[in-house]
């Protein structure tokens, strides 16, 4: 049987290993780039500077390079966007992926719009009316 004391410091050394890899990586990207997001090019400053994440390129959370080209700052938002989008290609390992504007901007939610109003135009009568 597990002892629930022992599994209780792992993850708590799990985590304070994950939160200086972060802390560390994250200095050093808000010294290397500007602070805003490079999707929507929000600015961050002061108590909302905490909402710009280090995404890392390449999916690799260990590959972070002094020059930063393994990171793009993003908030919170399109972080959360970029990975669902991730996930809505069916990209289980990202380890090749390269963040551009171009590929994660590309649903058109109302790409079908003129041309339900251009249908609808069309009808004369109601929905279910005989002519």
């Amino acid at each position: 049987m597990v002892d629930k004391n022992r599994k209780k410091q792992f993850f708590d050394q799990l985590k304070r290993d994950q939160r200086e890899r972060d802390a560390g990586y994250r200095a050093q990207a808000l010294k290397l780039f500007p602070h805003m997001c490079q999707r929507c090019g929000r600015e961050f400053s002061g108590r909302n500077l905490r909402e710009l994440t280090v995404h890392h390129k390449d999916g690799n959370h260990f590959n972070n390079p002094p020059d930063g080209s393994n990171w793009a700052m993003l908030c919170l938002y399109c972080h959360d966007d970029e990975h669902g989008t991730l996930e809505q290609r069916g990209i289980a390992d990202a380890g090749d992926f390269a963040l551009t504007k171009d590929d994660s901007l590309t649903h058109n939610p109302f790409a079908q719009l003129k041309k339900r109003f251009a249908e609808s135009d069309g009808e004369q009568n109601g929905p279910g009316e005989e002519p």
